[in-house]
Parts: C-alpha cells; structure tokens; sequence
C-alpha cells in the first residue's frame, strides 16, 4: 500500500527543486516563473516531511508577481517587486511571512540567475506581508522587514503583558507579549538558559488569548547585563504556527527583540538602549536593528546568512 506522503510525491514526479537554509531554518525551493506549478497542502506537507520526504520547515515557490494575483496585488504597490515569495508552512498551511525565508529566496532567485545582486544593493520583491526589500551583506542578507506593532496594544502599553502561555517543561503559566512583524507572535521571557533547555516544544503551546490567526511562540532568555558596548544578545527557541520548533525563525527573532526592548525600557532608561541586538538561535545567530522609515513607523531589519545546499529532482516510486 503506498502511503500518503509518497502518493503525493509521486503526483510531483520530475519536479526540480532545491534545498536552502537561513540558520538551519530549512526549506524546499521550487522555481516557477510563469505560475504554472500546482502544488497542493497535502503535496507541500508530503515535501516537507523529514522522513518519507526532502524535509523542511516550509516550500518556497519563486513565481513571477504577475503570475498570481497575490503577487499582482503586491505589483500595483511597487512595480519594483518582479518576483514574488509564495511560502507555505510545512504543514501545507499559507504563512504571510518567514524572515529567514526572504533571505534564501533572494539567495535563490540569484542562484536561478533571474537576478543579479552586488554587495550592498537591494531587491524589492513581494510577500503576503507586503513589499520587502533586501541588501545584500558581507555576512548573507539584510531585510527592512518592515513596521512591527503590538497585537493587543492596550494590554502591552498598560501592563507589559498581554497573555498566558503554558507548555510542557514549565511549570506554571507564564506572561507574554504578542506582536506582529506581518505575521502574529507571542513572546515569553525565561529566567536563565536552563529553563530554555528543558522546554518541550514538541506539542503546541497554549496562549491564551490566541491572536486571531493563531501565533508563533517564542521563549527568549536576556543576556545579563542585557546590552553591552551597544549590543543587546538574547538567546530564544520558537515553536512555529503550523510547523513545530524550528531552529531559527526572523520574524521571531525580531518580535523577541521588540518585546524584550519594551520589558527593559521599565528597569531605566539605560537598559534598552542598543544600536543592535544579537539573537542567539539552535541554528546560529541573527541580527536585528531598528531603523526609521519615511512613514514615521520604526521598522525592523534582520540580518544573517543564507544558502542553497542541495539540489534534486523528485523521482516518484
């Protein structure tokens, strides 16, 4: 009896694809200019599985904006966003947005030869999260991922917090903050590296309120002292909406540093005051800068590494 997983593989027979990661947060990448791939949930769950499967935390297909009507959308914004991101969660589920993604998309779209890129220029390409536009750096990618806002606003400006989360290895709820890099996360600040080890993130941890698209937790430790010549370091673990714990995550990674920003601004005006913020992740380390934008909004910029690693063709049985 075939199983699930390569019944669906069997349906991608001959297709191309690649497999890249930004700080081992890994994906398949398939190229379709034109938008002519159909490439189902069941089908992107049976990619994505690391046993039967390529294996990874999610599919990137690379299409033209004008193929889609996502990307069409995103086009009448900026007539600069040529190419478009579709992602999926490993489960086959729509994300809006994967901060280590876009760097191994643009890493991609350059090993395709679609673009070029020289060392500190930038693409415009498109999201379900909008237009977003990365550099490229000495050390990988740096995305302006754009404007991050609280989730529930009032709660986070009154009281700092703005739900409860529980998960297997505390025990005890414990207080999060929910903010939005495009796509929803929810933030818990540990004691020390000892509590972030012995977490369990192989079942899906219960926050309460949920965002109204469900969310992404992240369990981040502050360094002590937290900023140090100008330098915050946090290290941070994430369970992924529709994946499960990840090595890496950039959207996490940048709302871990909003939420932690906003908890030091209480302990003096000193404390928060960092011109980066280095994020020690399972998969390595990432680096995010809050930068202004001509919108008066702050924006996020997430910097690290990306690479294509491996490349196939799905043979079928």
């Amino acid at each position: 009896m075939t199983s699930a997983p390569q019944h669906e593989l069997n349906q991608l027979a001959g297709l191309a694809f690649a497999k890249g990661h930004g700080t081992g947060n890994d994906f398949v990448l398939v190229d379709d200019p034109r938008g002519e791939i159909t490439i189902g949930a069941s089908a992107v769950a049976a990619l994505c599985d690391r046993h039967q499967g390529i294996g990874g935390d999610g599919l990137i297909r690379a299409v033209r904006s004008e193929s889609i009507p996502e990307g069409a959308a995103v086009l009448s914004a900026d007539e600069r966003a040529e190419w478009f991101m579709d992602y999926r969660n490993g489960d086959g589920s729509i994300a809006e947005m994967c901060g280590n993604g876009v760097r191994v998309f643009v890493d991609f779209l350059i090993a395709q030869g679609h673009v070029t890129l020289e060392h500190g220029d930038a693409l415009t390409i498109g999201t379900r999260a909008g237009v977003k536009h990365v550099a490229r750096t000495d050390n990988g990618y740096a995305v302006d991922m754009g404007a991050w806002e609280f989730i529930f606003p009032e709660a986070a400006q009154e009281k700092a917090i703005d739900s409860l989360v529980q998960t297997r290895g505390l025990d005890v709820n414990r207080p999060a903050l929910s903010v939005s890099m495009g796509n929803p996360h929810t933030v818990v600040a540990l004691a020390d590296d000892e509590e972030l080890k012995e977490l369990d993130l192989t079942h899906i941890p219960s926050v309460r309120p949920v965002p109204p698209q469900g969310t992404n937790v992240e369990f981040v430790v502050p360094s002590e002292p937290l900023v140090t010549d100008g330098v915050g370091n946090i290290s941070m673990r994430v369970h992924e909406r529709g994946v499960g714990e990840t090595q890496s995550c950039g959207t996490g990674a940048c709302a871990a540093v909003v939420a932690t920003r906003h908890w030091a601004a209480g302990d003096g005006p000193d404390q928060h005051q960092a011109d980066e913020w280095n994020v020690q992740v399972p998969g390595g380390t990432v680096v995010v800068k809050f930068i202004p934008s001509p919108d008066g909004r702050e924006h996020v910029e997430l910097s690290g590494p990306a690479q294509i690693v491996a490349r196939g063709v799905i043979a079928g049985a």
